[in-house]
């Protein structure tokens, strides 16, 4: 073919001529007019748009343009939510990473040319500002923990010799204040009354996995476990729980040198919740009954708890040796609501993969490398009650779980503490949102141990979409929700 007729067919084909040598290029490197990419390059590789400032083509139609970016949609705008950015290779980043801008849908099949502008030094700065307002004042988490625990000793004394089905019971630490990843203000515990319970058979109340009827496999030798028992023997829930709260409500007024109330109960609340006045504020302290049940888990756990790659194989092993637990809580999935179920739960346990969350061992450790997983926790459940402060209505459905079960799903996805090096903090807080409004756009959020569990409620698909929209405007134009109230 002649040199010129060569030219028409590469300006027919919209395409350029290969780099010169001199250039960089190397020695036979041919483009690929269909992908856009040099020869024998990876199809991971970054795909190049067609180039559009060149002078139209010889004897034909001019050179395609490549589709321009364009900005996201107006928030409130309907049907679907803004476009997030690219998410970034999963290699660890060395240098500080560029935040990509939105880019426009295109159809299938076709590559949009992605506007990308230099790294955003200050986006980052401005969120490790934030997450430094979230860290607690060492002075104020030290009065109010003394404060809990003097009330909690106080009651789990006088609980323990109020009923005798009660004498085995210790108090466990959970939540978010013992995770260390409490935000603003250390102001609402989480404390689990643990009762150990022998020889228990769980039967699935519905499909999802996590909610049983608990009934004995032999009479307790405890007689006065008969009280709380349905006339077909399943262990009732609310009877345990109104017979606590008994206690309790009349045990408060014992306490000495502080005010104590007890609030009023929540339709399907499995906690007790206790108000400490603590001038000037108040600290709420949630109360849960919990079973401690040391059997095998329940076969809907199989699946789940998928943190091989993460952990380690023999973490998970020890991870599921572990005491089963079951904390009082309304299936309200059922047709008739008698308060006799259980829900399986594994707050020791996150609280354990959140404190010893590395892929190494010295991870976050004094004298080892530090990341910055805790710090996305503290920013997505930050972001979260801001919109909720925000939107209450649209928003009353969602709560700190729904982030803690994406951020752990996060944390298995990229595995390695290359991934969640300390200096990329913005780029790892937008990986997670990214996850996060990929199962609101679904509306599919796993169970992080119940695989077979979905959190999000079909029914509530418009709901899904609405954070996922606000979500992503937030995303794409810098947190302002930050900083409203600075």
């Amino acid at each position: 073919m002649s040199a010129a007729g060569g030219r028409g067919a590469r300006a027919r084909r919209g395409t350029r001529p290969a780099a010169p040598r001199g250039r960089g290029a190397e020695k036979g490197a041919a483009r690929s007019p269909s992908r856009g990419r040099v020869a024998d390059e990876s199809p991971s590789s970054t795909l190049r748009a067609p180039r559009t400032d060149g002078p139209p083509a010889r004897g034909g139609r001019p050179a395609r343009r490549a589709p321009a970016a364009r900005e996201p949609p107006a928030e409130g705008a309907a049907g679907g939510a803004e476009a997030l950015p690219a998410p970034r290779s999963k290699a660890p980043a060395a240098r500080a990473p560029a935040t990509p801008r939105s880019v426009a849908a295109v159809p299938d099949g076709e590559v949009a040319a992605p506007a990308r502008r230099p790294p955003p030094v200050a986006d980052a700065l401005r969120l490790r500002e934030v997450l430094s307002r979230l860290s607690l004042a060492r002075e104020e988490v030290s009065e109010a923990s003394t404060l809990v625990n003097r009330v909690v000793l106080h009651l789990v004394q006088a609980i323990r010799g109020k009923d005798s089905c009660f004498g085995s019971i210790e108090r466990q630490s959970a939540g978010s204040y013992y995770e260390r990843v409490k935000i603003t203000e250390p102001n609402e515990f989480d404390i689990m009354l643990v009762m150990p319970v022998a020889r228990i058979q769980l039967d699935e109340s519905d499909d999802t996995g996590a909610y049983y009827y608990v009934s004995f496999k032999r009479n307790p030798k405890e007689k006065g476990w008969s009280k709380f028992l349905e006339e077909d023997g399943k262990l009732s829930a609310f009877k345990m729980l109104q017979a606590l709260r008994d206690i309790i409500k009349q045990e408060v007024k014992n306490i000495k040198d502080v005010e104590v109330t007890v609030a009023r109960k929540k339709a399907g609340s499995p906690a007790i919740t206790l108000q400490i006045k603590n001038p000037p504020s108040e600290i709420s302290v949630d109360i849960i009954l919990t079973l401690e049940v040391q059997q095998s888990w329940p076969l809907s756990t199989q699946g789940g708890l998928k943190v091989e790659q993460w952990l380690g194989t023999k973490a998970r092993r020890d991870f599921r040796f572990r005491s089963l637990y079951l904390v009082a809580k309304q299936n309200k999935r059922e047709k008739v609501l008698r308060g006799n179920t259980w829900r399986l739960s594994f707050s020791h346990i996150e609280k354990d993969m959140i404190n010893n969350h590395g892929n190494s061992k010295t991870c976050c450790e004094s004298d080892g490398p530090r990341c910055c997983r805790k710090g996305c926790l503290k920013l997505l459940k930050y972001l979260l009650e801001q919109l909720k402060m925000k939107y209450p209505k649209e928003l009353e459905k969602f709560c700190s779980y729904h982030v803690k079960t994406a951020f752990l799903h996060s944390c298995v996805t990229w595995p390695n503490d290359s991934d969640w090096h300390l200096g990329d903090l913005d780029h790892c807080f937008q990986q997670c949102l990214g996850f996060f409004v990929d199962c609101l756009q679904k509306s599919q959020l796993t169970h992080f141990f119940i695989p077979q569990y979905n959190l999000f409620s079909l029914e509530d698909k418009a709901r899904h979409h609405f954070l996922s929209r606000k979500i992503s405007h937030e995303l794409n134009n810098g947190f302002p929700v930050f900083h409203e109230n600075y």
